[in-house]
């Protein structure tokens, strides 16, 4: 999880200066990103290069919190083609070297292609990235200065709504009827009753644990239920070998 956009803020908030101002960029990030799956080689956002970046635009330049976020997720659209393509084509070009140290039976060789391969592709971000903080600057200062008033609280009210954006996402996985009771428990929570995030997270967590523990009571009970259904009928199996034995013995009696 070290590449996830909490972490990530964090440590560009070290670098820059104002750690408090990169972990909210990056729980910020976190909230937009983490309904963003990657299936096989398609990966829909690249989420370090944009937590670099927008912790970068709001610390050094200044940019509002929420105008960062909104200009961090086209960011993160563009670093993902640009993974995709490392991965998909540049990646593949080494594919030919790996079959052969398999045919040839070389582990030693296919681990050092693994590495190579691995850090190539992350100096490549590195660079993109250290680039883009180095040289970016200037350009986007310039640009967030050209931009009118109306287009900045456009932008900035478009990313106080990503999050809600990613957590939909999120919801679209795990949505059930079994699970929409808690959400909307969540929600009433945080609606009415104004609670914090970390006071619905200890609620949270405090009705996981007394449900675990009534699911494992019940469990129990059905556990001793089943013994005790199978004791009678152990029992009426022995009475009945009981019996026979019992009847074979008289009929050998009456013979003799």
């Amino acid at each position: 999880m070290i590449e996830r956009p909490l972490v990530v803020g964090c440590i560009a908030g070290i670098i820059f200066g104002d750690m408090r101002a990169g972990i909210i960029m990056g729980a910020s990030l976190e909230a937009i990103f983490m309904g963003a799956v990657d299936i096989g080689g398609a990966l829909s956002a690249e989420p370090v290069t944009a937590t670099v970046l927008a912790t970068t635009f709001s610390i050094v330049l200044n940019v509002n919190e929420k105008a960062a976020l909104a200009l961090a997720v086209p960011i993160g659209v563009l670093a993902a083609f640009i993974s995709m393509f490392m991965k998909n084509v540049v990646m593949n070009l080494f594919a030919p070297l790996v079959d052969k140290y398999a045919k040839d039976n070389n582990p030693r060789a296919i681990a050092i292609m693994h590495y190579s391969m691995w850090f190539i592709n992350y100096f490549v971000f590195s660079l993109i990235t250290f680039f883009s903080v180095l040289e970016g600057a200037k350009p986007v200062q310039h640009m967030i200065n050209s931009i009118p008033d109306n287009l900045m609280a456009g932008l900035s009210a478009t990313g106080g709504l990503l999050p809600a954006v990613g957590f939909a996402i999120l919801m679209r996985m795990l949505w059930s009827k079994k699970l929409a009771p808690y959400f909307f428990l969540g929600f009433i929570m945080v609606a009415y009753l104004n609670l914090p995030s970390v006071a619905v997270a200890a609620l949270g967590i405090i009705l996981v644990l007394v449900i675990s523990f009534k699911d494992k009571q019940l469990l129990d009970m059905e556990n001793k239920q089943k013994e005790l259904e199978k004791r009678p009928v152990a029992a009426a199996g022995a009475g009945v070998s009981n019996n026979e034995t019992a009847e074979e013995q008289e009929e050998e009696d009456f013979f003799s």
